[in-house]
C-alpha cells in the first residue's frame, strides 16, 4: 500500500452525537476527548468499495442502533451503517463492572490483584473489538487497534456514570 493510499484510508474526524452521549462529568469529558484524540492519531478505516477518504465518522445510538454515518473530507455523504447493539451489551456490560472493579482495586488492592483485574478488562476490551470487528466485516475495513479505539468510543456512548 502506498503512503498516499494510507493516508487516505484514514479517520481525519470523529464526533459522538450529542443526542446519543449523557452529559458528564468533566472527568468523562476529558476520557472522551482523549479516545477521539487516539483514534484520529493512529487508524485505518476504508467503507468496502469506496474510492478512499479521507472520511469523517459520526458515531450515534439511534433505536437502540450503533450509527456509522461517514463522510469525506468536504462532508460529501459516503454511506451510513447502522448495526445491532445487540452483540455488544453483554461485552458493555461486562466491561463498565470489571473497570469500576479495577478503580476499587487501584484503591485498595495489591499490584498483583489489579494487575489481575486489569487483565481481565483488557480481555474483554479485546472481545469487544473482535465483535465489532466482525460486525463491520464487508462494511468497513479497520484494523484491530482501530477496533479497539472505536470499541472504546462505543463505551463512551453508553457510560452513564
Amino acid at each position: 500500500m502506498s503512503e498516499e493510499t494510507e493516508n487516505q484510508d484514514r479517520l481525519i474526524e470523529v464526533t459522538l452525537d450529542d443526542a446519543s452521549i449523557a452529559k458528564a462529568t468533566p472527568d468523562v469529558e476529558h476520557e472522551r476527548a482523549v479516545a477521539i484524540f487516539d483514534l484520529i492519531e493512529e487508524n485505518s478505516f476504508k467503507p468496502v468499495g469506496d474510492k478512499g477518504g479521507p472520511y469523517k465518522l459520526v458515531l450515534s445510538v439511534v433505536d437502540s442502533k450503533l450509527v456509522f454515518d461517514i463522510s469525506r473530507e468536504n462532508d460529501e455523504k459516503v454511506v451510513m451503517h447502522v448495526l445491532s447493539l445487540t452483540p455488544f451489551r453483554k461485552v458493555i456490560k461486562d466491561y463498565f463492572l470489571i473497570c469500576e472493579s479495577y478503580y476499587d482495586a487501584i484503591r485498595t488492592s495489591t499490584p498483583s490483584q489489579i494487575e489481575a483485574i486489569d487483565m481481565g478488562r483488557r480481555g474483554l476490551h479485546n472481545e469487544g473489538s473482535q465483535t465489532l470487528n466482525d460486525r463491520l466485516d464487508g462494511k468497513i475495513e479497520i484494523d484491530f487497534d482501530t477496533a479497539r479505539r472505536i470499541f472504546t468510543l462505543i463505551c463512551v456512548l453508553h457510560w452513564r456514570g
